[in-house]
């Protein structure tokens, strides 16, 4: 749960790197909101006012952990667009996410490890 709070905290940071356990435990708690927000909406007969609003309130934050989680690999955050690309951007941009950071600084600043330690 620290992790999704982490990154609403950093509701538009766009700079910086992203850890992946920060990244994909975000992606969890989002996906597991989503589904009681949705839930939510059909017991309510309010669908798609709450998911909407939910989605706007979290786009952010999941715009900039993604390029954030994009920086530790020491891509620039200019590849989520590749995501667009039918299928194999798709696919490509999983494999970019869930690929190890890289340990020494790079560009976009030092390793999220070593700092958390």
């Amino acid at each position: 749960m620290n992790h999704y709070l982490d990154v609403l905290k950093k509701y538009s940071v766009f700079s910086g790197r992203a850890r992946r356990q920060e990244y994909w435990m975000f992606f969890l708690f989002n996906v597991a909101a989503i589904i009681v927000v949705a839930i939510l909406d059909a017991v309510l007969g309010t669908s798609p006012w709450l998911y909407a609003l939910y989605f706007l309130g979290t786009f952010l934050p999941n715009l900039a952990v993604t390029v954030r989680r994009l920086h530790d690999s020491g891509k620039s955050g200019w590849w989520i667009f590749i995501g667009a690309v039918p299928v194999v951007g798709l696919i490509w941009i999983i494999v970019l996410l869930a690929t190890a950071g890289q340990p020494q600084p790079n560009e976009y600043g030092q390793d999220p490890k070593v700092l958390a330690a």
